[in-house]
C-alpha cells in the first residue's frame, strides 16, 4: 500500500516536499510515480524514480521538481519549488515493481496506488 502526504497551501513561488510512504519489504525493487490531477482535468504524469534511481520528468516540472527515495525508510519524495498556480492538484504516488524507465510515465502501468494530497498554489 501506498500513501501520498506532505500536500498543502502555498504561494506562488513557494515549495513543498511529498511524501509517498510504501509498507510491505519490497519497496527497493518498486518504480514510483507521481502524478497530479488539475481541476477538471485528466490525471498527468509527472515525474519518477525507478529501483534503479532512473529519473524522469514531465517537461511542465523539469527544473522545478526533484524526486528521490530512502529505501530504508520506504519512502519516495517529491520535491517541489518554485511552484506556479497551473501546478494546483491533487497529486497521487502510485508504484510497480521493476517498472522500466522507458514506461514510467505511463498512468496505465502502475498497480499500486496512494489515495492522493492536495496541493494548492495561490498567486
Amino acid at each position: 500500500q501506498l500513501q501520498a502526504s506532505g500536500g498543502g497551501l502555498v504561494q506562488a513561488g513557494g515549495s513543498l516536499r511529498l511524501s509517498c510512504a510504501a509498507s510491505g519489504r519490497t519497496f527497493s525493487a518498486y518504480t514510483v510515480g507521481w502524478f497530479r490531477q488539475p481541476p477538471g482535468k485528466e490525471r498527468e504524469f509527472v515525474a519518477a524514480i525507478t529501483w534503479i534511481d532512473g529519473i524522469k520528468f514531465a517537461d511542465s516540472v523539469k527544473g522545478r521538481f526533484t524526486i528521490a527515495r530512502d529505501n530504508a525508510k520506504n519512502t519516495a519524495y517529491l520535491q517541489m519549488n518554485s511552484l506556479k498556480t497551473e501546478d494546483t492538484a491533487v497529486y497521487y504516488c502510485a508504484g510497480r515493481q521493476v517498472l522500466g524507465l522507458s514506461r514510467a510515465s505511463l498512468l496505465a502501468e502502475y498497480i499500486e496506488w496512494g489515495q492522493g494530497t492536495q496541493v494548492t498554489v495561490s498567486s
